[in-house]
C-alpha cells in the first residue's frame, strides 16, 4: 500500500507546526532505515530534523510516539485505491501497488523497520493495526462491488481478500527474501481473484 513521505512543509496547510511534523517524520523514517528502532533516540531524531529536543519531547514523548505519528502520516497519503470495473482488475492493481511501495528504495526498507519496531514495542505495534485497518477498509469496496456485479457471492468477506492480495507479496519481504516480480504480483491477484470467485472467502 503506497506511500510517499513528502517534503517538510507540504503535507497540508499549517504554518510551523506542520513543517515541523513533516520534518521530524521525515528524520524519524531516515534514522529507522539507517539504524533500526533499537538505536534510534529522539535527540537523534531532533538533529536530523533541525528543530529542538524539546520541542520533539513535548510533542511525541517517546521514539514508540514518533513511529505511531509517521504511520499516521503514511495512512493518510497512501495512494487511493483503484476502480477498474472488474474484481481481478482492482486487484491486480493492488498488487502491483504493493509490490511497487514494497520494492521502493525508501519505502521498501522503511516497511520493513517499521514492522521491526511493531514486534518489540505495543505502541508501534497498534499503530501499525491501524495503519493497516486504514488501507483495507480503503480496499474493501473493491470486493463489495465485485458482489453486486455478481462476480463473487453476496457473503464474500472483502477484508480478507485484500488480505490475500497482500500477503505472498509480504511474505517474500519478509520470509522468504525471494525476490518480488511484477509476475508476483500477478499470482497474488489472479489467486485472490480465484478463491474469491469459487466462494473461498463466503461463509
Amino acid at each position: 500500500m503506497s506511500v510517499d513521505l513528502p517534503e517538510p512543509g507540504t503535507v497540508r496547510p499549517g504554518g510551523r507546526t506542520a513543517r515541523v511534523r513533516s520534518a521530524v517524520l521525515r528524520a524519524a523514517a531516515d534514522a529507522l532505515i539507517e539504524h533500526g528502532f533499537g538505536h534510534i533516540d529522539l535527540a537523534d531524531i531532533a538533529r536530523r530534523a533541525g528543530v529542538g529536543k524539546t520541542t520533539v519531547y513535548r510533542r511525541w514523548g517517546t521514539v514508540p510516539g514518533v513511529v505511531a505519528d509517521l504511520l499516521a502520516q503514511m495512512a493518510e497519503t497512501s495512494q487511493p485505491r483503484s476502480d477498474t470495473g472488474t474484481l481481478r482488475g482492482d486487484l491486480l492493481a493492488l498488487a502491483h501497488l504493493i509490490r511497487r511501495t514494497l520494492t521502493d528504495p525508501l519505502q521498501g526498507p522503511l516497511f520493513k523497520a517499521v514492522i521491526a519496531a511493531a514486534t518489540c514495542d505495543e505502541q508501534a505495534a497498534e499503530a501499525l493495526h491501524r495503519f493497516y485497518a486504514i488501507r483495507i477498509a480503503e480496499w474493501a469496496p473493491c470486493v463489495e462491488r465485485a458482489a453486486e456485479r455478481g462476480e463473487v457471492p453476496a457473503a464474500t468477506d472483502a477484508a480478507e481478500v485484500v488480505r490475500a492480495v497482500s500477503a505472498p507479496l509480504y511474505y517474500r519481504l519478509l520470509a522468504s527474501g525471494e525476490p518480488l516480480e511484477p509476475a508476483a504480483a500477478d499470482r497474488a491477484a489472479e489467486a485472490a481473484a480465484v478463491a474469491a470467485e469459487a466462494g473461498a472467502f463466503a461463509p
